[in-house]
């Protein structure tokens, strides 16, 4: 697939264009996409592509900055139906729960896209800012678009690092059940900010590191994520992709990239199964447990995981 479905009317993605005319996007794979950069282009490229429903700010500036002292060209964006990239507010997904149910139940589900479109996106936007190749790292559903990249156009795929995400099979990574509702929750619109902002909260509260949480900070990110774009319809054709694309465990042997694979043993969303069988089907990860972390990743982990990402772009060569 490539684009999907028809986008916002002309009229709407004018109106966003006047209000982002300084904020840097390209035209790729069919869809605007807005992305920033961090350090210095020319260097070695790393992808950053973010999970179910978060932005591209979602990888703090000085965790981007962190990454791009490496000596690395640092992109970040955002993905389809999030952020300042183009929303497919026109397409019919359905109603969200049935095809949760459906899928929880083995059933295939239909979707406006797929995983793979994102990953095109991703490659798309690369191709527009004349980079070949790159390091990729993806957290959640994030680590399950870096996967499918490295499965689909491995040409391109430098290293790949896969953060707190899983394979697509139904038996790992499996949430648990408040887990699973707080995801949902954040997909039923809410009327006014305040109402937006303590449902973000209280999801990040469920999923985060418990010890780690800081209410001040994951509010000031949370009202910034929503004034800066607030669609809960988007989240749920993003969770519908990740449905609809299934298993990449007949895949994922075929990577042959250095890899490294991040996973909190106090990942509550996305369990730490998840991490493990991700290294088990591709031959040249590493796994890494970040002990005590849930599904999100607090400045406290940072050096760990940009060590991590050294370590395998090391490997790399």
């Amino acid at each position: 697939m490539s684009g999907g479905p028809t986008a916002r009317p002309a009229l709407d993605r004018l109106f966003k264009a006047v209000n982002t005319a300084a904020m840097p996007s390209v035209f790729a794979n069919g869809i605007e996409i807005f992305y920033e950069r961090f350090g210095t282009a020319g260097n070695p490229t790393l992808l950053l592509v973010s999970g179910l429903g978060a932005q591209s700010i979602g990888y703090d500036d000085e965790l981007c900055e962190a990454i791009a002292s490496l000596g690395l060209d640092v992109i970040r964006y955002d993905n389809r139906d999030v952020g300042l990239s183009t929303h497919f507010s026109d397409a019919d997904a359905g109603d969200i729960n049935t095809k949760l149910l459906q899928a929880m139940m083995g059933e295939a589900v239909e979707a406006p896209y797929t995983l793979s479109d994102m990953a095109d996106d991703g490659m798309g936007l690369l191709t527009q800012l004349g980079i070949g190749s790159a390091h990729l790292v993806g957290a959640s559903m994030g680590g399950m678009i870096v996967q499918t990249m490295a499965i689909e156009h491995p040409e391109r795929v430098l290293t790949l690092t896969s953060v707190m995400s899983t394979t697509g099979e139904p038996e790992y990574g499996t949430p648990e059940p408040d887990c699973l509702a707080g995801l949902v929750s954040i997909m039923q619109p809410a009327e006014t900010h305040e109402e937006r902002v303590a449902t973000g909260v209280a999801l990040q509260k469920i999923i985060g590191t418990e010890a780690e949480f800081d209410l001040e900070r994951v509010q000031a990110k949370v009202e910034h994520a929503i004034s800066r774009n607030y669609d809960p319809d988007g989240t749920g054709r993003q969770l519908l992709a990740v449905l609809a694309s299934g298993s990449r465990a007949e895949h994922l042997p075929g990577v042959g990239v250095p890899t490294m694979v991040l996973h909190g043993d106090a990942d509550r969303l996305v369990t730490i199964s998840g991490g493990h069988r991700t290294a088990e089907l591709i031959p040249t990860a590493e796994f890494r447990q970040m002990d005590g972390m849930g599904h999100d990743l607090p400045p406290s982990y940072w050096d760990r995981a940009i060590g991590a990402v050294d370590d395998v772009i090391g490997r790399a060569g």
